[in-house]
């Protein structure tokens, strides 16, 4: 093929623009140099920030509730370019969102950082608490028909295998005694009533215009057509009971959160 001139002077133009590219450093990550640390007004400013987009997880404290305890997190070691990672990316199979920088710009970020690291007073990590054997015990009876822990266990709750690091032992002690208060959108509970008035009760695991896929409480999943169902019932309950003192006494119940906050994951995947 005969190059034109045209062609090679292109072929120059593009090859040094690739090398530079090829040469160019990683992004620098902003939190490397975070101007708001210690500024009166920016740990103000990230503290409403905080309350907005982080306390309904995290707690007004940074305590945790459904997310982890940030306290905890910041006493162990985390860096500020690690927080301002996990914030702008979110994180993957959890309920932490990613942060676009369009709705959450850099300084919105370095900011909340700033608040974070005020509230990061030391804070030592978390012993177990209770009798973990027997709660270990009452989570084989009484939760492993609808939880699995390390592959073995129910499906029609959420895995727990990871949430020793998921949740706070207060937010684990809520979400046993109040399990309605908030339900993940993975597992709102629904019920479908055919044309033919069979009603059909499970969680919902898929839904658009046209159909609905729900997991029912035997574990199956089923697939309607919308044209075949007379209603949907759209609960506000959880399938998870209620577990009140009168089911599950103050004791067993410090045990059985001593038993879930040792499920962290990694440490199990050899049993």
């Amino acid at each position: 093929m005969t190059r034109t001139p045209s062609m090679l002077l292109a072929l120059l133009l593009m090859v040094p623009g690739a090398l530079l590219t090829a040469q160019e450093p990683p992004a620098k990550n902003p939190a490397a140099n975070n101007p708001h640390l210690g500024n009166p007004q920016s740990i103000r400013n990230g503290m409403a920030l905080y309350r907005i987009r982080c306390a309904d997880c995290h707690g007004l404290d940074a305590g945790g509730y459904r997310g982890p305890d940030l306290i905890a997190v910041l006493a162990s070691g985390a860096t500020d370019e690690r927080l301002f990672q996990t914030l702008r990316k979110g994180v993957p199979g959890t309920e932490m969102p990613a942060a676009t920088e369009g709705s959450a710009p850099d300084d919105d970020l370095l900011m909340i950082i700033a608040y974070l690291r005020k509230l990061g007073t030391v804070a030592p990590s978390e012993t177990p608490i209770g009798n973990v054997e027997n709660g270990g015990r009452l989570f084989a009876s009484q939760c492993s028909t609808c939880h699995r822990v390390a592959g073995r266990g129910g499906r029609i709750g959420p895995d727990l295998t990871r949430i020793g690091v998921a949740r706070s032992r207060a937010a684990l002690a809520r979400e046993i005694r109040t399990p309605s208060e908030w339900v993940p959108a993975a597992f709102e509970t629904v019920t479908v009533v055919t044309k033919d008035g069979q009603r059909i009760r499970g969680v919902k695991k898929n839904e658009d215009v046209f159909s609905i896929q729900i997991m029912d409480t035997r574990e199956r999943i089923q697939g309607y057509l919308k044209s075949n169902i007379q209603e949907v019932i759209y609960e506000k309950a959880s399938l998870m009971p209620t577990f009140d003192p009168r089911r599950l006494s103050d004791g067993d119940l410090n045990d059985l959160v001593g038993y879930l906050s040792t499920l962290r994951g990694a440490e199990l995947s050899g049993r």
